[in-house]
């Protein structure tokens, strides 16, 4: 018996989140595909178990980018995988409530309708919520009633920012620098200062465990890399100083802009602000002592959220399940793009 399902769906460029309101549960998998030409290998978590390791004829990779979808194709075949291994079963004609960026062009919108009425999956109705007010609702403002709201979204591969005030998202800005470029800049460093190559797995590893902002304690994790000047394979002790550098140029990066993106805001919204402090949310916010790295920098306080990067599906789920907080999802109709 065929029966209808609505779900909330967060298209990250790590990990991919779908909310199951039938199961009443969050779902999290990487969002990841290996492929051999256009054979499948795997999908999901097991693509990123071969991530760096697979031989030179398969191809590991995100098909998003930036926050956007860059392999239509293969993000469908991604969502498609991650929604049988929920439900088993798919019906056809389920509600599909996406997190999507600010701005998109028609192409962009037509980009997420194929993803939910393509090949593998048809006849689904799609909605579409602005990832800042999803990610707002989620952390308990009110879009609607509001002076004046700060949301800062540091995800996989990029940072936004944005202003909520009277229902309506004034002034955004989005900048591509993430958890991924963290990553890399910890490679860069160990490359820099041992003439070690690493991985950006490893790098995330160091980055998970050593990684802290505002706290000098001393740390050191042994790994092994390329020899740059052998090529060979080598072990090292890696400090938790060369660590904290990669990690800073880019947490810098973010602050600077931020401070950049506050002082273009008017007087009256950045006294609102001030006086209820931003909000900070995303995976890349897991990372110790950032809300108040980030605070020392501009000036203002932070409200760090504990939802990380489940926050903009949380948001969809309680639009999903609050009939008055569903005038913020947008009906998408392929004859209207």
């Amino acid at each position: 018996m065929l029966f209808r399902n609505t779900y909330g769906i967060d298209l990250g460029n790590s990990t991919m989140k779908v909310y199951s309101a039938l199961r009443n549960k969050t779902f999290l998998e990487k969002n990841m595909i290996a492929s051999r030409g256009r054979t499948i290998i795997a999908v999901g978590n097991e693509a990123y178990e071969m991530y760096e390791k697979s031989p030179s004829d398969i191809s590991v990779s995100s098909p998003m980018a930036f926050g956007m979808i860059a392999n239509l194709e293969l993000q469908e075949i991604a969502l498609y995988s991650m929604l049988i291994k929920i439900d088993r079963i798919i019906s056809f004609g389920s509600d599909m409530y996406f997190s999507v960026p600010l701005d998109m062009t028609a192409v962009e919108k037509r980009a997420y309708y194929h993803v939910a009425n393509g090949h593998w999956l048809r006849k689904n109705r799609v909605f579409m919520v602005e990832a800042p007010i999803a990610d707002a609702i989620a952390m308990g403002v009110d879009p609607e009633k509001n002076e004046g709201s700060m949301i800062v979204n540091i995800g996989a591969q990029s940072t936004q920012f944005s202003i909520i005030t009277d229902g309506k998202i004034i002034i955004s800005r989005q900048i591509p620098i993430g958890g991924r470029q963290m990553n890399e800049a910890i490679c860069s460093e160990v490359r820099k200062r041992y003439s070690l190559q690493i991985g950006t797995r490893t790098g995330k590893r160091l980055k998970l465990v050593m990684g802290r902002l505002n706290d000098q304690r001393k740390d050191a994790r042994k790994v092994v890399g390329i020899d740059s000047i052998s090529g060979l394979p080598r072990e090292e002790v890696i400090s938790s100083y060369v660590v904290n550098a990669g990690i800073m140029n880019c947490v810098n990066e973010i602050a600077a802009e931020m401070k950049t993106f506050l002082e273009r805001i008017p007087p009256q919204i950045s006294y609102q602000i001030a006086k209820e402090g931003i909000h900070l949310t995303g995976g890349s916010t897991r990372l110790p002592y950032i809300d108040n790295y980030l605070a020392s920098y501009t000036g203002f306080a932070f409200n760090l959220s504990e939802l990380y990067e489940t926050s903009s599906v949380c948001g969809l789920e309680k639009i999903i399940r609050d009939r008055e907080l569903k005038k913020w999802a947008q009906s998408i109709k392929q004859r209207k793009l």
